[in-house]
């Protein structure tokens, strides 16, 4: 995906990062996955971010997180 993913401009959402095109907060996605909901359920609730941007999200935090990891 080489489109814009996030946002964040301090006139949208007080420069929360938000997924493109939406004012929902990239938080929320975490904060709904955390509290064991599914991916279904968040995106039902925010019916203005498609799978494709949640999904991207989430594979741009793994990436960035197993980037500096160590092989076990």
């Amino acid at each position: 995906m080489t489109s814009t993913l996030i946002i964040i401009d301090p006139d949208i959402q007080s420069g929360a990062p938000v997924f493109a095109g939406t004012r929902v907060p990239v938080q929320n996605l975490f904060d709904y996955l955390e509290e064991g909901d599914s991916l279904d359920v968040f995106l039902k609730q925010f019916p203005s971010v498609t799978r494709e941007q949640a999904v991207a999200v989430l594979e741009k935090a793994r990436v960035s997180l197993v980037a500096d990891a160590h092989p076990a």
